[in-house]
């Protein structure tokens, strides 16, 4: 039986071949699709508490920045025809969980859940930026501004007591994992 051959775009890159365009579009889609969801849950908990409205606007905002990062990413998925991740119905589900469980736990652990996240994603972005070079400008600055904004939510969770959540480290540790397994699964996946 012959193999089928992939079009180029759709091979991963050889090794020292310069990165796998299509496996960082197609993680970062992934990413920001699982932090809108993580929001998501974390608003579904804090919202029907009166005492964390501060909380449920300040992650209102950072949830509007994260919709707005999975709409370039979705455009970027459209038009250069990159597969998604076909992980996308366990992001539905984890992202949410994760966002609910740690609000149920309170304020400061859904801020320590963004903070372990952000913490992972700056350091995924700026992998993917020493990657890119000068390659891919577009995809690049995209990347860049993310980042920026990725680099801030994490700020404004330690501004708001991320570390003060109960049993941070073990919270922040797990969580961090859980990201970098989810980004290594999605861009192959």
């Amino acid at each position: 039986m012959t193999r089928k051959r992939l079009p180029r775009k759709n091979r991963p890159a050889a090794p020292g071949a310069g990165p796998d365009i299509d496996a960082m579009i197609r993680v970062d889609h992934a990413g920001e699709y699982g932090a809108v969801r993580i929001y998501q849950g974390q608003l579904a908990v804090l919202e029907r508490r009166k005492e964390a409205n501060r909380a449920a606007r300040t992650i209102r905002h950072m949830a509007a920045q994260e919709q707005r990062h999975l709409e370039a990413f979705d455009a970027f998925v459209n038009a250069r025809k990159v597969r998604p991740t076909a992980l996308e119905p366990v992001w539905r589900i984890a992202g949410f969980a994760l966002g609910a469980a740690t609000a149920a736990l309170g304020e400061k652990a859904a801020f320590a859940c963004t903070a372990a996240v952000e913490d992972v994603i700056d350091e995924h972005y700026a992998s993917q930026l020493a990657a890119l070079g000068d390659d891919e400008p577009e995809l690049a600055a995209a990347v860049s501004e993310f980042r920026a904004d990725e680099a801030a939510h994490r700020r404004t969770a330690l501004e708001e007591g991320a570390e003060q959540a109960p049993a941070y480290r073990l919270l922040s540790g797990t969580i961090k994992a859980g990201c970098r397994l989810a980004i290594r699964l999605s861009e192959r996946i």
